[in-house]
């Protein structure tokens, strides 16, 4: 429960729009400073509205943070009590993607290869039970009340009858060498289960409860890039692949979205709001609406990465809830602010700040100097919108900015191999997309004569086949757009998780967050290659990494996870500088004298040695 004690202070003032809390630093000794929590909320992850054993009106939402689900809350809609209920199992970061309620009122879902129930009438988890791997994205219930999870990323199907506590974990039962997602389960008048999965190839599979056999229903000729639908019709049938959804037998299940707002009596849900804390009911027969307040425990929102602002603030995202958050080291103070989707790469060039966001791989400017207005596609804002790249980049993992161009790289969408490559060009206002089909970028690094190094990834699009076995490195022409050269620069390497040019010309790099290595990319040789986990266990690695800093004496920062490290200029040798009191996750920047880097919700740094 790290930074509880700090966030209690900070929730009084948090409001919908923009928050401005206090940061209360805490010196953690030999030069390092925990900053906080930089999103200090949670974000719920299936919500319905329902009745407590007593008849009263109480929403039932499963509470997801940087920890992954780790409560269930239980809130009276009249009074604003709120019973918060830890789950029976360790979340493990993991969350879930799928829940139902029942026809018998119980609250079900299905995560880190567990499955529960939580019974409001008795305010407790009264089943659970571990199961293969790993999270329902489908849930239902069948006709006799036993419901049914069916799980990602191997199709694993269980089942459980609350009359009997009979549980049967029928294992994995469709096999692809994919990452399968389940979105759609039903179960028709016979008690067969049918579900389709996605998304590199769509399919439906049917299996008997009785043997647990499954079988595919659609022809492999016949199979294209897409989910398998499928819906339980009020005639007691399953129907799917074509059919339009109609006369569908009321269920009360859904993804992480899931958001049920009918009470048995009438009174509707209108929101939880749980950035301000307040639950609201609209009563249509009275015709009024009532509100109350609320509280709960988080260790806040996962930040996705951090930079420099050019007002000279440390700014970044975080992800469930999507916000925006700037941290003034001046007056140790933070801002928090309504975010546009998911900011997975940030950058800095001159007075412009830029993000690569997922979903749809949309691209961001912000100008610091000028009031902030909510971004909205299509509209003039500040953070503006540019363009998207969807599906060439859906999921961007790196982002850089020179004078002209923007460039942001990643894999594509969903069921898609490849990647992308966008370069924006800030004058002319307009993106050039170069398609997943002939680029599978992962990380850049502006070379001079308007040259682009690439590092490649063999990571497909969420969901996606992998095809490749080795990632590249490439140099990319910006003026005639095509690849001059290209090679497999590290044996085996799978991806390439990090480039920084140096000032001294030559381009420093990480493969799979285990190998450093040097490239010159004049001569296009590789000068010098470590592997680190032997002496330092790895660098940090996440989408955006930025694991290589520069300081302001031109010192070479690289972060690991054990601690910052400094690279020697002419002999490239590491040398750990300090161990860290945390393991870092992701970096960072410098201002100030100060290195800034990640950890879960909290923002760190660390006194340069430079530093006066």
């Amino acid at each position: 429960m790290g930074g509880i004690g700090n966030l209690k202070s900070m929730l009084g003032a948090l409001i919908m729009g923009t928050a401005s809390l206090s940061a209360a630093s805490v010196d953690l000794g030999n030069g390092f400073m925990d900053h906080g929590v930089a999103t200090p909320m949670s974000q719920h992850r299936g919500t319905v509205a329902t009745v407590d054993g007593a008849g009263r009106n109480v929403v039932l939402t499963w509470l997801y943070d940087t920890r992954g689900g780790y409560a269930l809350l239980m809130v009276d809609v009249e009074t604003g009590k709120a019973d918060e209920v830890p789950m029976p199992f360790n979340p493990g970061g993991d969350g879930p993607f799928a829940s139902i309620l029942s026809s018998a009122n119980k609250f079900y879902t299905h995560f880190n290869s567990h499955f529960c129930e939580f019974d409001p009438a008795q305010r407790r988890f009264t089943f659970f039970q571990k199961t293969a791997p790993q999270m329902a994205m489908g849930m239902t219930e069948d006709d006799q009340g036993v419901i049914w999870s069916v799980t990602y990323p191997k199709s694993g199907v269980v089942s459980y009858n609350p009359k009997t506590g009979a549980f049967r974990d029928y294992g994995h039962v469709y096999a692809q060498n994919w990452n399968q997602y389940q979105r759609y389960v039903a179960c028709d008048d016979a008690g067969w289960l049918y579900f389709g999965i996605g998304s590199t190839s769509g399919q439906i599979i049917a299996l008997d409860p009785e043997t647990g056999t499954a079988r595919p229903v659609i022809p492999e000729a016949k199979r294209i890039q897409g989910t398998g639908f499928v819906y339980r019709n009020l005639d007691g049938k399953v129907y799917g692949h074509g059919h339009t959804m109609a006369n569908a037998k009321p269920i009360i299940s859904s993804s992480q979205s899931l958001f049920h707002r009918s009470f048995p009596d009438g009174k509707v849900l209108k929101d939880l709001n749980l950035i301000d804390r307040v639950v609201t009911v609209d009563d249509p027969a009275a015709q009024t609406t009532h509100s109350a307040k609320f509280d709960y425990s988080s260790d806040g929102a996962h930040v996705m990465g951090v930079c420099v602002a050019p007002d000279g603030t440390v700014c970044g995202g975080t992800a469930f809830p999507m916000r925006f958050f700037s941290y003034n080291p001046r007056t140790d103070t933070w801002i928090n602010r309504p975010a546009f989707s998911q900011f997975n790469t940030v950058t800095t060039h001159g007075d412009r700040w830029f993000v690569g966001g997922y979903g749809h791989g949309f691209l961001l400017e912000w100008d610091p100097s000028q009031p902030w207005v909510d971004t909205e596609k299509g509209k003039p804002g500040n953070p503006q919108h540019h363009i998207e790249a969807h599906p060439d980049i859906n999921r961007p993992h790196a982002l850089i900015a020179n004078d002209r161009l923007v460039v942001m790289a990643g894999t594509p969408g969903y069921g898609y191999t490849g990647g992308g490559l966008l370069i924006w060009d800030r004058a002319a206002k307009q993106g050039t997309i170069l398609k997943h089909t002939d680029l599978i970028p992962d990380s850049l690094a502006f070379l001079p004569e308007d040259r682009l190094l690439v590092g490649s990834t063999i990571a497909a699009g969420t969901g996606g086949e992998v095809k490749a076995t080795e990632a590249c490195l490439f140099i990319l022409n910006l003026v005639t757009r095509k690849v001059e050269w290209r090679a497999a620069a590290i044996p085996g390497a799978r991806n390439y998780t990090d480039l920084k040019v140096t000032p001294e010309g030559l381009v420093y790099g990480l493969a799979d967050a285990s190998t450093f290595f040097v490239f010159d990319p004049v001569a296009r040789t590789v000068l010098h290659q470590q592997d680190l986990r032997a002496d330092f266990g790895g660098s940090v690695n996440h989408q955006g990494t930025r694991a290589f800093l520069v300081g302001p004496d031109q010192t070479v920062y690289l972060l690991l996870v054990k601690g910052i490290a400094a690279i020697a200029p002419r002999t490239h040798a590491i040398t750990l500088l300090v161990e860290s009191p945390v393991p870092l996750q992701q970096g960072g920047d410098i201002l100030d004298g100060r290195l800034y880097f990640i950890r879960h919700s909290h923002l760190y740094s660390w006194k340069l040695p430079t530093a006066k």
